[in-house]
């Protein structure tokens, strides 16, 4: 009896709608594969997603090869079903070292993006130590790791000998100057993409500038922050703007929202998104689902997994999907200003978030005029113009405003 051959296909929820790429194969034609076992990695803006055998079989036909777009729905694969393997017997990927195949149990709790690096480095993942939670080992454990072997091996510097041989020309660009070329990878390519289509193409993008006085929530972080890490949960000033962002999207529920040419969709969640830089290698958005059920704890213990979850390359194509509404607390990294923010798409808004610093601030007391300082810091609001006006805009804000200058 000849084989079936069952179609391997991309789940249009692992890419939310856009289109992604193929990173690489795990498993080569004539392998033999377990029901659910990974073959594939997918990258998008986002993450990077396991694609896994829908059945038992052999590898048949490869469709699509690594660097190449897939879209969901799209058949990349296809396995043939007349021989059941056995999935302890598979072959190791051609490009996985022998010590890499030898620790299977430590090969299965690393992350997508870890087990790249391994691969791409050739490491014995039994020689390296994880300083993520319960021991689990990060793209940063990996990276030390590189960066520590690769200083191991420069030998010492031989003493310089004459040399009449001219050096060689260094390489040149059209300026003239010496440089190097860096080539984008996928989630650099999409985010470049997804940017120009919000600021170029969709939305119409205004910027609002309001000034907060941070007085209050720094106080009550000064006398809160101990009981939360009682708990195990790290208290930041972001999980303090993201509870005002819930107060303010309750409000004025138009900020929750989705433009359509004939209306728009408000949302009842809200599910708001945190813009989380991960150092050189981009910026991603995990989604706190249904933040308007969750009190200033559950907001903190959700940021703090969410945030080190996407720093260790290990969020879920879940953890990315559904968000109603961004926020970019861009002044952790030591801005005061950002505007306009890039829009999200499809949201409407997104709130920005600067540096927080003492600044002279002018009040008024029994009638005189007192000059003081206070913790100051700009949050701006940059809209879909056609979905929002000034009015709407500014009572966004106002709220986010009154709910932080006074937190109880």
């Amino acid at each position: 009896m000849s084989d079936t051959l069952i179609d391997v296909t991309v789940d249009a929820g692992q890419s939310e709608g856009t289109a992604a790429v193929m990173q690489q194969w795990l498993k080569q034609l004539g392998e033999t594969v377990a029901a659910n076992e990974p073959i594939a990695e997918i990258e998008t803006d986002k993450v990077v997603v396991e694609l896994a055998a829908p059945t038992a079989g052999t590898l048949q036909e490869i469709l699509i090869e690594a660097g190449q777009s897939v879209d969901p729905g799209q058949v990349v694969a296809r396995l043939a079903t007349g021989i059941t393997p056995v999935a302890t017997d598979s072959p190791a990927p051609a490009n996985e070292t022998p010590a890499a195949a030898a620790a299977p149990s430590a090969a299965r709790k690393l992350s997508p993006a870890v087990r790249r690096l391994v691969r791409e480095h050739g490491i014995d993942v039994a020689k390296l130590t994880g300083s993520g939670r319960n021991g689990r080992i990060t793209a940063r454990d990996v990276e030390a790791f590189v960066a520590s072997s690769a200083a191991a091996a420069v030998p010492a510097e031989e003493p310089r000998q004459p040399t009449t041989q001219a050096p060689a020309p260094a390489p040149a660009t059209d300026e003239g100057a010496d440089s190097y070329h860096v080539p984008h990878d996928p989630m650099r390519r999409r985010i470049a993409s997804h940017m120009v289509e919000s600021l170029l193409n969709t939305a119409p993008h205004v910027t609002s500038v309001f000034e907060v006085d941070m007085s209050a929530v720094v106080a009550h972080r000064a006398a809160t922050k101990a009981d939360f890490e009682r708990q195990g949960v790290p208290l930041t000033y972001t999980a303090y703007f993201v509870m005002a962002c819930v107060r303010a999207l309750q409000a004025v529920p138009q900020v929750n929202a989705r433009f359509h040419e004939e209306s728009i969709e408000i949302f009842r969640d809200l599910n708001i998104g945190v813009g989380t830089a991960l150092e050189d290698k981009g910026l991603i958005v995990p989604v706190i689902h249904e933040a308007q059920s969750m009190s200033l704890l559950g907001i903190a213990r959700e940021l703090n997994r969410l945030t080190s979850a996407a720093r260790q390359g290990e969020l879920s194509p879940a953890q990315v999907r559904g968000g109603t509404f961004t926020l970019s607390n861009h002044g952790v990294s030591g801005s005061l200003l950002a505007a306009p923010i890039v829009i999200n798409q499809p949201q409407v808004a997104i709130l920005g978030v600067g540096k927080m610093e003492k600044r002279v601030f002018v009040t008024e007391v029994d009638g005189r005029d007192v000059i003081g300082t206070r913790p100051m810091c700009y949050v701006t609001l940059s809209v879909d113009h056609r979905a929002l006006d000034a009015f709407l805009t500014n009572r966004f804000l106002t709220v986010v405003s009154e709910t932080l200058s006074g937190w109880q």
